[in-house]
């Protein structure tokens, strides 16, 4: 699994420290990170052709540098330019410097326009304020020539721990950055600024990446490398009682459709059994639709408390279409203290809007393996007046949510964040704008719920669902709507299996 964590700022800075600490020079580890830049550079470039080094003054100019005597070496016109004066340069990065034999332009002095490449190596993941001045102009004229842009580490301007722009950032064609990704990488909008994405061994070592992973709770980029190992596989012996039963609450007469959307998602994704709950007066309009699902009649949370006496049940959906009040409030109550698996969506978590503390009492009260999965909006009206809307970066609120309601949070989106109450994290990049389509949601919570009902842990059920769902939205493609995506799993399911290994 470590092949797929990421690695915060201060994670990289302890690899950093540890691998000079064990004996291996900070300038080695510069000169590795310049020629991984250098490498890649030529690979945008035809034989001498010009390049334009943007150097700012710590470490990530002192990788341009490097990059820049490996270029100029190599054949190509390389113009380089330092933010600053070449004698403020100090440790690593001026001795990287003083390897440069060629000229120093001032920022202002650098002409992209005669550059077939522009390298930026201003300011790496770790920048702590906005860029401004002399940095920011050069970048708004670098975005102005049009020229392709390779960065180092981070395209500057990029939060390298929540992908926010600091003031500004270009658009790269590629970024290469060292011994693991970044969760500014995968988070929006720093992930759409970076182009390819290229991870470059630098000789830290083992230990210390060891040392790096232990800095925080982990952060993963989203794939099978997370959950494959805990995806349900069928036994000789499996029959559909072994495959777990998974309730939908549904809405009311002419608001039914997400719930079955639902529920097609979750005996698509494997669940044995899968039953939707109806009010009596939507029950023709249910049964209309449904074929392999069961339906019961439910208008209460007396009517869903007696439906649960049936211990064979043990996941529970609420919330597409249920509306948003207190009767819906006393559904989840009492699913909640089931103790089952239990899946909160759309209205379910709307009816909670700036009670997430009652919501976390009614979760706690009867220790559900919860998982939540609000849109944006959904959660902020959650947790109105908590931490957990605090500017502080999607993947940081999600795992301050995730710990105050004790309950795995999905915060979606093209960057969807999925957090556990202990702090583990993973950010999902396996997906497409074509899932913004109405009732993909849905889906994706009947993916959660038939996940659960097979058994599959909480943390590890929405990371897969997730992945699984944008899988499915990659396959199709233009003209997707939520209908197709259960109709997909079949292929997605089997091509993460063969994946895998069975």
């Amino acid at each position: 699994m470590d092949g797929s964590r990421l690695m915060t700022v201060d994670a990289m800075r302890t690899v950093d420290a540890t691998a000079i600490a064990g004996g291996t020079p900070g300038i080695a580890l510069m000169r590795a990170a310049g020629a991984a830049v250098a490498e890649r550079a030529r690979a945008h470039l035809t034989p001498g052709g010009r390049v334009l080094v943007l150097c700012g003054p710590g470490n990530n100019g002192g990788d341009g540098f490097v990059a820049a005597r490996l270029l100029a070496e190599a054949g190509h016109g390389v113009d380089l330019a330092l933010l600053g004066p070449r004698d403020a340069l100090s440790g690593d990065a001026a001795e990287a410097a003083a390897a440069w034999s060629g000229t120093v332009l001032g920022l202002a002095e650098a002409e992209p326009s005669r550059a077939d490449l522009v390298v930026d190596a201003l300011f790496g993941a770790g920048l702590s304020r906005d860029l401004e001045g002399p940095a920011r102009h050069a970048l708004e004229r670098v975005a102005a020539s049009g020229r392709p842009v390779l960065a180092v580490d981070v395209p500057s301007g990029v939060d390298g721990d929540t992908g926010a722009v600091r003031g500004f950032a270009v658009r790269a064609v590629e970024t290469v950055t060292f011994v693991a990704e970044k969760p500014g990488h995968r988070l929006q909008p720093g992930r759409g600024l970076c182009g390819r994405l290229h991870v470059a061994g630098i000789g830290t070592g083992p230990a210390a990446f060891a040392a790096g992973l232990a800095v925080g709770a982990p952060a993963f980029r989203n794939g099978p490398e997370v959950w494959g190992a805990r995806l349900p596989r069928l036994a000789d012996a499996s029959h559909k009682y072994t495959r777990g039963h998974a309730l939908v609450l549904s809405g009311p007469a002419t608001r039914t459709g997400a719930a079955r959307l639902a529920a097609r998602g979750a005996l698509r994704i494997g669940a044995g059994l899968v039953t939707v709950a109806s009010p009596e007066r939507a029950l023709a309009e249910n049964a209309a639709h449904l074929t392999a699902i069961m339906l019961r009649p439910c208008d209460s949370a007396d009517d869903l408390d007696d439906l649960l006496t049936d211990e064979r049940i043990n996941a529970i959906l609420a919330g597409p279409g249920l509306g948003v009040g207190e009767a819906t409030r006393d559904l989840v109550a009492v699913a909640a203290a089931a103790g089952r698996g239990l899946v909160l969506d759309a209205d379910a978590l709307t009816s909670f809007s700036k009670q997430a503390a009652l919501l976390a009492a009614h979760l706690a009260d009867g220790d559900a393996k919860a998982v939540l999965t609000p849109h944006a909006g959904e959660f902020a009206k959650l947790f109105a007046g908590t931490d957990a809307v605090a500017e502080v970066g999607k993947l940081e609120q999600a795992r301050r949510a995730a710990a105050r309601v004790g309950a795995v949070v999905v915060l979606k989106g093209p960057d969807t964040v999925v957090a556990a109450p202990d702090g583990r994290a993973a950010i999902n990049d396996h997906a497409t704008p074509w899932l913004g389509t109405a009732g993909s949601g849905d889906v994706l919570a009947g993916l959660v719920a038939g996940l659960l009902a097979q058994g599959m842990p909480p943390f590890e059920a929405a990371c897969a669902a997730a992945w699984l769902h944008g899988d499915a939205g990659l396959r199709h493609g233009p003209g997707l709507i939520a209908e197709d995506i259960p109709e997909l799993m079949p292929a997605v399911l089997a091509g993460v299996l063969e994946e895998l290994g069975g």
